[in-house]
C-alpha cells in the first residue's frame, strides 16, 4: 500500500509508519532512491530523472522504485526537501539583519547554482518536509532584528528568496555564454556603425555598461545591485529602535 507523501518526507522520524512486515525486505532504502535521483539530476538535469532510470541505477525493478516513492511527482518533492535539509546554513551570530539576510541570500544562490534543477520544482508540498521547515525556521531568524509581525516576516523572506531564484535563473549558462566577452569586444564597433544616430540613450547606457562589464550584462553586477536594493526595501520596514 503506498505511503502518503508526508510520511515519506518524515520517514526517519520515530513516529513515521513503517513498511509492512510481510514479504522480503527491499535491498535499498527510500533515502537511497532519493539520493540516486539527486545525483542523476546533478549530472544530467531533472529531465533525466525517471523511475526507470532509477531502477537501472539501483539494480532494482521499476515497480520496486514505486514502492519507495509512489511516483515521479512525489519523488521531486522528496529530492527538494532532502537537498534543503543538507544545505549550508550560515550562523546568524550577533550580526545585524543586513548581514544575516545577505548570508541567507548567498547560501541560497550557492545551493541553486550547485543544484539548478531545484529551480524546476515548484511543488508547494515541499512545505511539509522536515528539511524545508528547518531551512524556513533558520532563515526566518535572520529577520529577528527587524521586529516584524509574523505575516510580514514571512513575506519579507519570500521577497528575498524570490530575488535569489531570479538571480539564479539569470546565471543559468547559455551555450554561447563563454563566447560573449570575445563577441562583445569584436562586434561593439560594428554595432555602433549599424546603429548610427538611432537610439542614442540605449547606445550611451549600453556602451557605458558594456565597457564596465566587458559584456552586454554581468550576473555578478546584477546580483550586488539587486541585493542592495532588496536590503534597502527591507530597511524601510525596520523599527526605529531595531
Amino acid at each position: 500500500m503506498p505511503r502518503e507523501l508526508i510520511d515519506l518526507l518524515w520517514r526517519d522520524h520515530p513516529a513515521a509508519p513503517q513498511g509492512g512486515a510481510r514479504g522480503p525486505r527491499s535491498r535499498v532504502t527510500t533515502s537511497a532512491v532519493v539520493d540516486a535521483a539527486c545525483a542523476l539530476a546533478d549530472a544530467e538535469g531533472l529531465a533525466a530523472v525517471s523511475v526507470r532510470r532509477l531502477g537501472e541505477a539501483l539494480g532494482i525493478s521499476t515497480m520496486s522504485v514505486y514502492t519507495h516513492v509512489n511516483g515521479r511527482d512525489d519523488l521531486l518533492v522528496l529530492m527538494a526537501d532532502t537537498t534543503y535539509a543538507r544545505m549550508a546554513r550560515p550562523d546568524h551570530g550577533a550580526a545585524g539583519w543586513r548581514d544575516r539576510v545577505r548570508r541567507v541570500a548567498g547560501a541560497n544562490l550557492a545551493l541553486l547554482l550547485e543544484h539548478p534543477w531545484l529551480l524546476e520544482i515548484d511543488d508547494e508540498r515541499t512545505a511539509f518536509g522536515p528539511g524545508t521547515i528547518a531551512r524556513y525556521d533558520h532563515e526566518l531568524h535572520a529577520l529577528d532584528p527587524l521586529g516584524l509581525d509574523d505575516v510580514a516576516r514571512d513575506a519579507a523572506l519570500t521577497f528575498v528568496l524570490d530575488f535569489v531564484r531570479g538571480a539564479a535563473r539569470a546565471r543559468r549558462r547559455a551555450p554561447q555564454a563563454d563566447e560573449m566577452p570575445q563577441a562583445w569586444a569584436r562586434w561593439a564597433g560594428r554595432l555602433a556603425e549599424y546603429l548610427g544616430d538611432a537610439h542614442p540613450l540605449a547606445q550611451r547606457v549600453g556602451s557605458a555598461a558594456g565597457e564596465a562589464m566587458n559584456a552586454p550584462s554581468s550576473p555578478a553586477h546584477a546580483w550586488e545591485f539587486g541585493l542592495a536594493r532588496v536590503l534597502d526595501a527591507l530597511g524601510a520596514l525596520e523599527e526605529p529602535d531595531a
